[in-house]
């Protein structure tokens, strides 16, 4: 069994142009998004900024609330959930989040951010566990157990997003949800997230659905990797296979645009014609059509389902082979 399933999860907010006014439309942040993630998995997802990559992962662990669709986790479903049993079954999905800078409480010492997570979920008997558990993370994570007594302006980005990782760990997760954690760091410094990632995934077995606009970063940790374009899922597949031999057009421009490290491989880039269109008035049937350079007729008036083009390989392409 998949630890986490999502089934044709839909998050739509509603726009007004006033406080009382109507709802005049629907802002379709994620239409219809299904995928699995499996014990001890990473999945990487990609796409523009505005696809819905955030507010995705928001839903997954129930910051935002879904608008329609499931969210089976261990076979329960998370969307459904409300109060004290969404707060207990919280534990096991955390989310480390893109900003370091404004992720952390600064009014809070380290020890008491990774503490309020232990305390809200009653692991530790004694404060003597508490505090041992605390500066255990912090020596898991690099940084010395006397920084628990610091503030978080008191550290770099890199410090404070593995507070952050800490903070995600001190509940021993089953899913951890990445939401773009090393954009905002130096190159160097990302790759050292990256690595610490990855150790504890090995140690712990945690799974993760990770985020990125990245491709190279993505490719490095993930085994699989989704691409989303306007609220939807284009691409699903093998990390290798869609990096190497991507099926959608979308993909195809989006892998186009990464660098070559290999001074003699040449890669075509594709350019894109016009910008992604409103989520607000998506377009009608396969939402890339407008900008797609090998579009007909039947892109325009059918939506294109996700189907299997390989072996774990599913397209949501009309054209896709």
């Amino acid at each position: 069994m998949s630890l986490l399933e999502v089934k044709n999860l839909k998050v739509h907010f509603p726009v007004k142009h006033g406080i009382f006014s109507p709802v005049k439309s629907y802002v379709k942040a994620v239409d219809g998004v299904s995928f699995s993630i499996e014990p001890g998995e990473t999945l990487g997802l990609v796409g523009e900024s505005g696809c819905g990559k955030t507010t995705l992962g928001r839903a997954i662990v129930r910051l935002i609330n879904p608008t329609a669709g499931q969210i089976l986790f261990d076979g329960e479903d998370f969307a459904k959930l409300s109060g004290t049993e969404l707060r207990a079954r919280r534990r096991w999905l955390q989310v480390i989040f893109q900003d370091p800078y404004g992720s952390l409480n600064p009014r809070m010492t380290v020890g008491e951010i990774i503490g309020e997570a232990i305390d809200i979920h009653k692991l530790a008997a004694t404060p003597e566990v508490r505090q041992q558990r605390i500066e255990s993370l912090l020596k898991d994570v690099g940084l010395d157990s006397s920084h628990a007594m610091r503030y978080p302006h008191e550290f770099s980005g890199g410090q404070r997003q593995r507070i952050g990782i800490a903070r995600a760990l001190a509940v021993e997760p089953k899913l951890i949800v990445c939401d773009e954690p090393v954009s905002a760091l130096d190159v160097s410094v990302q790759a050292q997230i990256v690595n610490l990632l990855q150790e504890f995934q090995q140690q712990r077995g945690i799974a993760f659905l990770f985020i990125a606009h990245d491709v190279a970063v993505v490719k490095h940790i993930s085994r699989r990797v989704m691409v989303m374009y306007l609220g939807r899922v284009m691409e699903l597949a093998p990390s290798s296979d869609l990096i190497d031999a991507p099926r959608h057009p979308y993909t195809q421009a989006l892998i186009s645009a990464v660098p070559e490290i290999d001074p003699e491989s040449k890669r075509e880039r594709m350019i894109l014609p016009g910008d992604v269109p409103s989520p607000i008035d998506p377009p009608s049937g396969c939402p890339f059509h407008p900008r797609c350079p090998v579009a007909e007729a039947r892109c325009q008036v059918e939506v294109p389902t996700l189907r299997e083009l390989a072996p774990g390989h599913w397209a949501a392409c009309h054209l896709a082979t």
